[in-house]
């Protein structure tokens, strides 16, 4: 590149932000490794979340149809304590009698009832406690390459380092305005708001630029001559 001056130090400005760029996306990029282990442990979180609720729900069902059980047996035994006080004839047995079978039917309802809950109960304590192991077993794995990708950013963002320096350094020596304007381009323009020209077209969009253009932008002045197709600064190298 000829030298022209601020717009070579702005060009070599785009040269670095674009290799930030880079390495902000390598950055931003998880390793496959670690992508799958985030998210085996939210299923394993989803799935323990699921299972302890479902579980609550079911304790809460057994700790009621116990309560009621226990309700129940309580009404038997004072039905049957009552009909030994004051059933004196066969019409006031029968009608203990009846009362207190319809309480023990309803009692054995309920015991049958309480066994698939129990039952229920016991599979999901198993299938929670399973999942809590699965979770301890890979808190090592998932801790250690979080480490790894930790340190992954860091070097990166090391690498670029130097490169922030020197863009800082020449960016100080470049009109702001300008520097300003270049910033917007490039936001708005796909990382390039600097681009070449080359037989006579803007290598930005591909467009036949007028011989005065041309001129002007060979120039190598600021402000910088833009691309009257794109808007993209020009600047005609070599």
């Amino acid at each position: 590149m000829s030298d022209t001056g601020p717009l070579q130090s702005l060009y070599r400005v785009q040269e670095l932000d674009l290799e930030l760029d880079r390495l902000r996306a390598e950055e931003a990029s998880i390793p496959d490794a670690l992508r799958d282990a985030r998210a085996q442990q939210e299923r394993l979180n989803n799935d323990l979340e699921d299972t302890e609720i479902t579980l609550e729900g079911v304790e809460k069902q057994l700790r009621q149809l116990e309560q009621d059980l226990g309700g129940t047996r309580e009404q038997i035994a004072r039905a049957k304590e009552e009909q030994e006080k004051n059933a004196f004839d066969a019409r006031a047995q029968s009608q203990y009698g009846s009362r207190i079978q319809m309480l023990e039917e309803r009692a054995e309802e309920m015991a049958e009832d309480l066994t698939p809950l129990r039952e229920r109960q016991r599979e999901l304590g198993e299938k929670a406690g399973g999942l809590r192991g699965e979770h301890r077993a890979l808190r090592p794995q998932l801790e250690e390459l979080e480490a790894q990708d930790a340190a992954r950013v860091q070097n990166l963002r090391d690498q670029g380092e130097g490169a922030r320096q020197e863009r800082a350094g020449l960016v100080a020596g470049i009109d702001s305005r300008t520097v300003k304007e270049y910033d917007l381009i490039r936001k708005a323009k796909k990382g390039l708001g600097l681009v070449e020209i080359r037989g006579g077209r803007c290598t930005g969009c591909n467009v036949m630029l007028p011989v005065n253009v041309q001129q002007k932008a060979a120039q190598g002045k600021l402000p910088p001559v833009k691309c009257p197709s794109c808007g993209r600064f020009l600047a005609k190298l070599g």
